[in-house]
């Protein structure tokens, strides 16, 4: 019977870390798509944002209450699965509590540990639904989140961890009722910190009615974690993962500059100095200006729409958005996730990507939005993992005046001045100064 108990844990096992290995390497592969785009500088300021915004969730502290509510899921989330390493080592060797013979009092320590925050991460969590549906958090139920699949993703994940951490304290409370009453195979070990409190519930039940409700909650806590992993790069909470390399690839520079096309740069260049143009210039070569689909947008955009929380911090603090027009930050982020997961869905389907008449811009984002972003930055620096919605934007509406001379009559006016006085107004560069004269 344990020969068939471990052999059936081995292939959950396997088929877990199979199916989440090819998740993940599904999206390595769509996040590839983008761009190539270098970031390799200033690695040590780049790993003190890893440990500051991303692990120690400096930007969430702007709200404190909030935030040590979240350090409390996060940091549960990760610290907690240590023990993880255990009741995998014992499914597979078919031992019980392992680690306890070698640690001694030490172990009782851990698990005690691991257990508190196991209880703080479920309190937070009750809280975090309580916020979502009675309270109503605003920027957490307007727009994009009214309803469908964005509102029930939160409320699955926040009740997921609720039953996996009930799961883990009821197990250990069980599992100190069966050492009390001296069943075999559980090794005697120190009261629990928090599950001791709960071992009175069940101290007058049977030994094997102990051993199955423990048994069970053991077999559906893990199980419960193998869903729990592969159910994250279907989530928007794959930022539990995403969001350290994303702090470390941040934007380092001042959020204000915008980089320039080199593209632009170079045909002005050739233009004012004829000689440095390359002499075998390809004459059919036609350049692309701005980003239409997610394959015209960096390697990097990319990786932001997989790592966008969709907490709404951005939008809530978006002038556009803020006075009724139709742009939204984190849609925008939400928009080119989905239609990178309906292109790889494509590429998938026929093993490289297939034209299928939608793109990024217009099927998915329309020209109102982009129209209404007034660049000011404030989404991203509101963003508690360091994502840039505005570069998306800008690249989108380059497409739309470089490629499509899409742009309202106002800025037609404001480039044609530039195009011809070398300013947006409209004066002759020679009587520029004539209002000092005055």
């Amino acid at each position: 019977m344990q020969l068939v108990q471990q052999l059936l844990f081995l292939l959950i096992t396997a088929i877990a870390i199979f199916l989440f290995s090819k998740k993940v390497k599904e999206i390595r592969r769509n996040i590839k798509l983008g761009k190539d785009e270098a970031i390799n500088d200033n690695v040590s300021q780049r790993w003190r944002n890893v440990w500051l915004n991303a692990f120690g969730q400096k930007k969430m502290f702007k709200n404190p209450l909030v935030a040590v509510l979240h350090f409390f899921v996060y940091a549960g989330f990760i610290i907690i699965n240590i023990e993880i390493l255990e009741i995998i080592l014992d499914g597979l060797t078919g031992h019980h509590r392992l680690f306890a013979p070698f640690l001694g009092g030490l172990y009782s320590i851990l698990i005690g540990v691991f257990e508190t925050l196991a209880f703080l991460v479920l309190i937070s969590c009750v809280i975090f639904l309580i916020r979502r549906n009675v309270v109503k958090v605003s920027r957490l139920n307007k727009g994009e989140l009214l309803s469908g699949w964005p509102r029930s993703d939160a409320n699955y994940i926040l009740i997921f961890e609720i039953v996996l951490m009930s799961l883990l304290l009821i197990m250990n409370a069980c599992d100190l009722a069966l050492q009390q009453a001296g069943a075999e195979h559980y090794p005697t070990t120190s009261s629990f910190l928090i599950s001791s409190h709960l071992t009175p519930l069940f101290s007058g039940l049977s030994i094997p009615m102990l051993t199955a409700i423990e048994r069970s909650c053991w077999w559906l806590h893990i199980v419960g974690i193998f869903v729990f992993m592969n159910y994250l790069p279907y989530s928007k909470h794959l930022h539990v993962i995403l969001a350290f390399p994303n702090a470390y690839y941040a934007k380092l520079s001042s959020t204000g500059k915008m980089p320039n096309m080199k593209e632009i740069q170079q045909e002005v260049l050739y233009m004012m100095q004829p000689e440095l143009a390359p002499a075998n210039a390809d004459a059919n070569h036609v350049l692309k200006f701005g980003a239409k689909d997610v394959q015209d947008l960096s390697w990097k955009n990319l990786m932001d729409a997989y790592s966008c929380t969709e907490c709404g911090r951005c939008s809530s603090v978006c002038p556009a958005n803020i006075t009724g027009k139709k742009l939204s930050p984190r849609k925008i982020m939400m928009d080119t996730r989905d239609r990178l997961e309906e292109v790889g869905k494509n590429i998938n389907l026929n093993t490289s990507f297939k034209e299928d008449g939608k793109t990024l811009l217009h099927d998915y984002i329309t020209v109102e939005e982009l129209r209404a972003c007034t660049t000011c930055n404030a989404c991203v620096e509101e963003c508690p993992v360091s994502i840039s919605p505005l570069d998306i934007i800008i690249q989108l509406r380059r497409n739309l005046v470089m490629e499509e001379s899409n742009s309202p009559q106002e800025w037609n006016m404001m480039f044609s001045n530039i195009e011809n006085n070398m300013a947006p107004w409209k004066f002759s560069p020679d009587d520029r100064d004539l209002w000092t004269k005055e």
